[in-house]
């Protein structure tokens, strides 16, 4: 145990004169001190139940858009689409008809679990900003800026899911067209997460401070986006019609825990460097500047109302156990 305790010691001590570890650490340091694991799995939950109205909503547009084109319906058919267990052997030329109720039922649903998963994540990222519940919106303001960030999302990742799948087929548009594809879809997810981390958390940055973690989270959702394309191609296509359904359901649920990891984890990236919260301490023992700075945001955290200022509070017992600290040194 000992050993143990001399050796983190002196990691410690590593990485707080290197940067390029210390920044790292801070980070995931950070990420498991807002407990941004339990909400990227709240944000997946309302994900991963949006998805449903949504195919109920394509199926049912289509059948509205493709009436008298029959040609178009069995180019559908014979997409990858139909590959998917269960989806797929429902999905029959008969099937794609327009159906009002079903419109509404599907609408209702996406806009019931998208709004959620929006509002998941709103809250979070106040949690990852340390924005005092006190600054934090109302019912009706909160629901406004959820929607608007779904109908956003809606279209920029449609568009960038839209550009990967361009880049799926190099074999007729060539490697350049297969690389420019990736790129065009790499630089709209960065763009949408640009907008969502200025416009979730109830606080206003200059842009360039959320750029880094806006690259980042771009990068991961087309990493994330080519890996889920394999998973359906080699695991989701070949798996019998009930294995393939825990497949589909396995993948999804993992898929968008992982972008909502990787999203929050991108954010933590702005925070860290935006606030110079780091080097952070690996042992706990010998707090740092930055460490000082973290304990006094997460005590702001809890201020309900405009007399409290729990921050003051707090860095007065730092100082005073700095100062003890110090005397018994001497």
């Amino acid at each position: 145990m000992a050993r143990f305790e001399d050796c983190l010691k002196r990691l410690d001590r590593v990485q707080r004169r290197h940067k390029s570890l210390s920044m790292p650490v801070a980070v995931a340091k950070k990420f498991g001190e807002d407990g941004a694991g339990k909400l990227a799995s709240l944000v997946a939950y309302y994900g991963f139940f949006s998805l449903f109205p949504l195919l109920l909503v394509m199926v049912t547009v289509l059948g509205y858009v493709l009436v008298g084109h029959p040609n178009l319906q069995s180019d559908l058919l014979d997409s990858a689409l139909t590959q998917f267990p269960v989806i797929g052997d429902q999905i029959e030329v008969s099937s794609l008809r327009g159906d009002a109720a079903a419109l509404i039922i599907g609408i209702a649903g996406a806009l019931w679990a998208g709004l959620g998963a929006l509002q998941a994540m709103e809250h979070a990222m106040n949690d990852v900003w340390d924005v005092p519940i006190k600054d934090r919106p109302n019912f009706l303001i909160s629901r406004l800026r959820a929607a608007l960030m779904l109908l956003v999302l809606v279209i920029g990742i449609g568009g960038v899911v839209a550009l990967s799948a361009v880049g799926s087929y190099s074999r007729r548009i060539g490697a350049v067209g297969n690389v420019v594809s990736f790129v065009l879809a790499f630089g709209l997810a960065t763009g949408v997460f640009l907008l969502a981390f200025q416009v979730l958390p109830n606080r206003r940055f200059p842009w360039r401070a959320l750029l880094p973690g806006a690259l980042a989270a771009g990068a991961g959702f087309v990493v994330l986006q080519v890996v889920g394309g394999l998973y359906v191609s080699r695991v989701v296509k070949g798996a019998s019609e009930s294995y393939g359904v825990f497949a589909v359901v396995i993948g999804l649920l993992s898929w968008m825990h992982l972008l909502a990891q990787v999203v929050l984890f991108s954010a933590e990236i702005n925070v860290v460097r935006d606030q110079n919260l780091w080097p952070r301490s690996l042992t706990g023992d010998d707090l740092t500047d930055a460490d000082e700075r973290a304990l006094c945001r997460y005590a702001k955290v809890e201020e309900r109302r405009e007399d409290e200022d729990i921050s003051m509070r707090l860095e007065d017992r730092i100082r005073a156990g700095r100062h003890r600290r110090s005397e018994q040194l001497l």
